[in-house]
């Protein structure tokens, strides 16, 4: 097996060129550690839609209608980014989403590309920002484990069947090292980047709806990489070959990992400064996560919930202070909580959830008074007019989407539309945001 990116391959690829700007006053470009649109800074508060593309298949009846439906609530609530998955690898693995972006190396699946092309030109339409993520660490979408897979001809190593999920971590971690992994990869970076819109004919890379291209959910390097600095000198050298090439083809757009911070980057500070100082990304990301990890007792919300807020307040501002240090802008683009006592039904009580993002959002519009680097937030996740069709809140195939993937209980982390305090509190972050 070959254990770098095959630059033959790459070169060819790169023949595309950059492109002119195209409409460049209303992309999103970053100066500082702000980002501007035009003469005017933008700052934004999003949500997690990773299942844009999927509604706008009509994979569930009334999909399209829905979409329509639920980007017009989105916005009368200020909420103006949307984080959406633009890749998937269909793959064996019993929690993995269906249908795929990718059906197999180089043969797509149409029907989603073409609904994906409409959920952009309905965001257009109401003046809203996309950033579209290209892979996947995990394996709810197939992701690195499936290109893996596909390049080593070898079954797929399926954690949620096995239970091996560290074994499953260094398992897609050897995706960064696999040229044929990353040359399948890079043929599919070429096909949706360089895609033109059926419905309004813009080509993806000269449409300023789309604010950034992100390498991957939540990219991690090897668990081993502090024993075995090879594997991280890899891990540096993938993220910055990838967002160079999206670079050569997208040249108006913005760049980012989608790393978790800290607790995607071994927990070690210049594993994440590493990461993300590279000239080649243009923007910070970092996520939190209390439950996953081992802050929060949803049945012990009163015992264990003072704790929550005191780390998340710590992780938060170490983060900033990186993007201080790198002189770059940052955004929090995923973070949840359950339901109170985890419950999974529309209209049981969010008085946790609603007070974590209090105190994020008042965190968040103290630094921006202050010019810190926080530009956005992106919550996890949209649930909308979504359902659980199961008594035990299992995701099969034909249901309905929630916004949680289909590996987690549907409702876990989901905001639905009737979840009023909640939309109130992301409404007045974004009328924050917006004014100052």
């Amino acid at each position: 097996m070959r254990i770098v990116i095959s630059w033959l391959i790459i070169v060819v690829l790169f023949s595309t060129g950059c492109r002119k700007n195209i409409d460049n006053d209303h992309f999103v470009r970053v100066e500082g550690t702000i980002f501007m649109i035009g003469d005017e800074a933008y700052r934004f508060a999003g949500i997690n839609f990773w299942h844009g593309a999927y509604l706008g298949a009509d994979l569930v009846p009334g999909g399209k209608e829905r979409l329509v439906r639920e980007l017009d609530l989105l916005k009368s609530y200020g909420i103006d980014n949307l984080r959406v998955m633009a890749a998937s690898e269909e793959s064996s693995m019993q929690m993995s989403v269906y249908p795929a972006f990718q059906v197999s190396p180089g043969e797509y699946n149409r029907f989603l590309f073409t609904s994906l092309d409409f959920l952009l030109d309905e965001m257009q339409k109401r003046d809203m920002k996309a950033v579209l993520v290209l892979n996947n660490y995990w394996q709810w979408s197939g992701g690195m484990a499936q290109y893996l897979s596909w390049a080593t001809g070898d079954s797929v190593l399926d954690p949620d069947a096995s239970g091996d999920w560290h074994g499953f971590m260094r398992y897609s971690a050897e995706f960064y090292n696999n040229a044929d992994a990353n040359e399948m990869f890079f043929r599919y970076l070429k096909e949706i980047i360089s895609r033109r819109n059926s419905i309004n004919g813009k080509l993806y890379s000269e449409d300023p709806v789309i604010m950034s291209w992100e390498l991957a959910n939540e990219p991690r390097p090897h668990p081993q990489g502090l024993k075995e600095t090879e594997r991280l000198r890899v891990f540096y050298k993938w993220i910055d070959t990838t967002a160079r090439f999206i670079r050569k083809l997208a040249p108006n757009q913005l760049i980012t990992t989608g790393s978790e911070g800290l607790a995607g980057s071994l927990s070690d500070s210049a594993v994440f400064f590493n990461s993300h100082s590279l000239p080649s990304v243009d923007y910070i990301t970092f996520h939190l996560w209390p439950k996953n990890w081992g802050w929060y007792n949803a049945h012990d919300p009163e015992g264990t919930l003072p704790g929550v807020l005191q780390n998340a307040t710590d992780y938060y501002l170490r983060h900033i202070k990186f993007a201080k240090l790198m002189n770059k802008p940052i955004v929090l683009e995923e973070f949840g909580i359950g339901r109170d006592f985890e419950d999974y039904l529309p209209g049981s009580p969010v008085t946790v959830r609603d007070t974590f993002y209090h105190v994020l959002f008042s965190l968040i519009e103290q630094d921006v008074k202050n010019n810190k680097p926080i530009a956005g937030t992106n919550i996890w996740t949209w649930g909308g007019e979504g359902r659980a069709h199961r008594a035990d809140f299992k995701w099969i195939k034909g249901t309905d989407y929630t916004g949680d993937p289909p590996q987690e209980p549907q409702g876990l982390n989901s905001v639905f539309d009737t979840d009023t305090s909640t939309l109130n509190l992301i409404r007045d972050h974004a009328l924050f945001l917006k004014n100052n």
